[in-house]
């Protein structure tokens, strides 16, 4: 394995922007990284949660592109209690405007009346938020817990760490 890529696991808070644009707010000052990293794709402002970031630009795109579908699963907090409708719609897909989203594994969290995990394989902007407004819902709170085989885990909000040498192993034989 070449040591000199640099793979991070980064638990993005609310109010981080996923862009390396010299912003307010940005990714990666909030990191402080002594590497040029970028981020993986993208979480939009309001979330929070999983993102990787890297040095190694030739993988990027063999993991956000939606032709290989990888997953990517979030908690999604409700303002209003689920109904088996809603998770129904939601695992079909959803009319979101300028696309229908692709079939979805989703789950009710146990134990709680608006919550809900969501695995997608495709990554549209702001899909979770979009699937649920046009069924009536708003989300309180969406957070990306995982990303392929990398789990946010324990990793505190707005804390970061090196992917682990399995991790980094079982990510490049999920791309190929």
């Amino acid at each position: 394995m070449d040591n000199n890529f640099i793979y991070i696991a980064y638990n993005k808070p609310a109010g981080i922007v996923c862009t390396t644009e010299k912003t307010e707010g940005n990714i990666i000052d909030a990191i402080k990284h002594k590497e040029n990293i970028i981020p993986i794709g993208r979480l939009d402002k309001d979330s929070e949660g999983l993102i990787l970031l890297t040095n190694n630009g030739a993988i990027i795109n063999r993991i956000i592109h939606p032709d290989f579908e990888h997953e990517k699963e979030y908690v999604v907090t409700l303002n209003l209690p689920l109904r088996n409708q809603f998770l129904k719609d939601m695992a079909h897909g959803v009319n979101i405007g300028d696309a229908i989203t692709k079939s979805c594994k989703i789950k009710p969290e146990p134990n709680t009346k608006r919550v809900f995990r969501i695995v997608l394989k495709q990554g549209l902007n702001r899909q979770i938020r979009r699937m649920c407004n046009v069924l009536d819902y708003q989300v309180i709170k969406l957070q990306r817990v995982r990303i392929m085989n990398i789990k946010l885990g324990k990793l505190k909000v707005g804390e970061w760490r090196e992917l682990t040498e399995d991790e980094v192993y079982d990510l490049f034989l999920q791309l190929g």
